[in-house]
């Protein structure tokens, strides 16, 4: 991210928005890329974000935090909306991946995969068995690399509760730790 991040999202000036554009492409875009599982939904998606900052900037107060907090605000509205709209999309995409995953040349390796990667799957189960408040924080925060005030502010929730929140997510992944490093060295095995 850049240091020299302009204090509010300009509106009315092409040029300024352009360079508020390339200033944080890079961070919106792979703030979609790790919530979708196609390139081309997540360059959609980008797009759309940046569409609705441009028509929301006017209502922008940077008394109220970063414009980049403020834009994963938005990235969360827009993959919300989507994710909202094409439930059965997503489920035939998926049914399609998992075909051409299996194919007969691949299916020993991918069984290897699957059981060189138990902990890596426990963890994912443990965060998605998190509720939504603990997860979002806990992935604006460990994922995405926000503070906790700007997590906060892309949430609508105060400091303290983003605090809290992630405290209680952390401590719902922690039991889950050593059995991952453990389990880590049995995949780093199998892969040599």
């Amino acid at each position: 991210m850049p240091t020299d991040q302009p204090t509010a999202p300009p509106v009315r000036d092409p040029a300024g928005f352009a360079v508020f554009y390339q200033q944080h492409f890079d961070a919106v875009l792979g703030f979609v890329t790790r919530r979708t599982d196609s390139a081309h939904l997540a360059a959609d998606l980008t797009a759309d974000i940046f569409l609705t900052a441009l028509e929301q900037a006017d209502g922008y107060d940077a008394r109220r935090g970063a414009p980049i907090a403020w834009l994963y605000g938005i990235a969360r509205n827009v993959l919300a909306a989507h994710f909202r709209g094409s439930v059965r999309e997503r489920q035939a995409v998926s049914r399609i991946a998992g075909r051409r995953m299996l194919d007969d040349q691949d299916v020993a390796a991918i069984e290897g995969r699957i059981d060189a990667a138990r902990a890596a799957r426990q963890l994912a189960g443990r965060h998605a068995a998190l509720s939504e408040p603990l997860r979002a924080v806990l992935d604006l925060v460990a994922v995405d690399g926000l503070t906790i005030r700007e997590a906060a502010q892309a949430l609508g929730i105060s400091s303290a509760t983003a605090r809290v929140r992630l405290h209680r997510a952390r401590k719902a992944l922690q039991s889950v730790v050593p059995q991952t490093h453990s389990s880590l060295n049995a995949l780093m095995e199998a892969a040599s």
